[in-house]
């Protein structure tokens, strides 16, 4: 199961309704966050996420909104006595700024933070997945993330019934791709299929770009930045950031199952108008909110 809790969903500046970018995937009980914009740990309290079961941080780019709420964090976790390696990952060449962002007030940080610069490619493998950064198209050096969860195989259990596998005769049969049972020799795959591993991608900040298409494809989940309606497409432009309609042709020629619109512009008090947009174009797109949380086969929580 793969829990997507959205802490932050504004855009440059936090509104009454929306904080700053940060989003939290949960994965085996473990929680890897995207973004950490400030306020980001308090939010993790409001919405049931046990900060000290970060694993990880990924950020995408060394905008304030996407990176401030760092330096309150990793000072939350040392008061908690944390032990654990915690790995922050930053575009190449934006370590230092990092670094400045942890020990500008000399706080005593008792356990090891390892801060990684990446470039596109696998920046990251767990017990089940991996993170892959691919680049973006913004005003500064900005990568987004996605989440691929292992391929794996799911038993037919009438038919292992059938041939007599049970216990141990499992992982023999994953390992040997073939068992001997009684007289016969059963093959893994008269038995089991493979399944397709769930993928979640999150793109922002951006212009529309291929390598986001290219990441995307076939994806359940998009989380693609919407900064601007198609009245200010120009201002999308200039600033280097997207239109709804513009993630909604992202999603379109991805195949993704689901589109969720991020990273609002503050003037959009109801980004009804946004929603309204992408759905002309790619129809199963919502507008993530603070606190929203998707359960990846599951139901979309308040």
């Amino acid at each position: 199961m793969i829990k997507v809790t959205f802490l932050g969903t504004s855009g440059s500046a936090p509104t009454k309704d929306r904080g700053l970018p940060s989003v939290a995937v949960t994965y085996e009980g473990d929680t890897l966050l995207f973004d950490c914009g400030e306020g980001a740990q308090r939010q993790m309290l409001n919405y049931g996420i046990n900060i000290s079961r970060i694993k990880s941080i990924f950020i995408t780019h060394m905008h304030g909104d996407h990176v401030i709420g760092v330096a309150g964090l990793v000072r939350t976790l040392a008061l908690n006595h944390r032990t654990e390696p915690l790995n922050i990952f930053v575009p190449k060449g934006s370590e230092k700024g990092v670094a400045a962002l942890m020990l500008f007030d000399n706080a005593l940080i008792n356990y090891p933070v390892i801060i990684n610069g990446v470039s596109a490619g696998i920046v990251y493998k767990g017990k089940g997945f991996v993170v892959r950064a691919f680049t973006l198209k913004h005003t500064v050096k900005t990568y987004g993330y996605s989440l691929a969860e292992d391929d794996r195989m799911r038993f037919d259990t009438e038919k292992c019934r059938r041939y007599g596998i049970n216990g141990t005769m499992f992982s023999t049969l994953l390992k040997n791709k073939q068992i001997r049972v009684g007289r016969k020799t059963v093959r893994l795959d008269e038995v089991a299929h493979k399944v397709k591993g769930l993928k979640i991608v999150y793109s922002t900040d951006t212009r529309p770009v291929a390598s986001t298409v290219a990441e995307s494809k076939d994806a359940d989940l998009l989380i693609h930045e919407a900064s601007f309606g198609e009245q200010l497409k120009r201002l999308a432009a200039e600033r280097m950031h997207s239109t709804a309609a513009e993630a909604a042709q992202i999603a379109k020629k991805a195949r993704v199952k689901e589109l969720v619109l991020f990273h609002m512009s503050a003037r959009y008090r109801n980004a009804d108008v946004l929603q309204d947009e992408a759905r002309r174009i790619f129809k199963n797109t919502v507008v993530a909110k603070d606190g929203m949380q998707i359960i990846l086969g599951g139901k979309k929580g308040p």
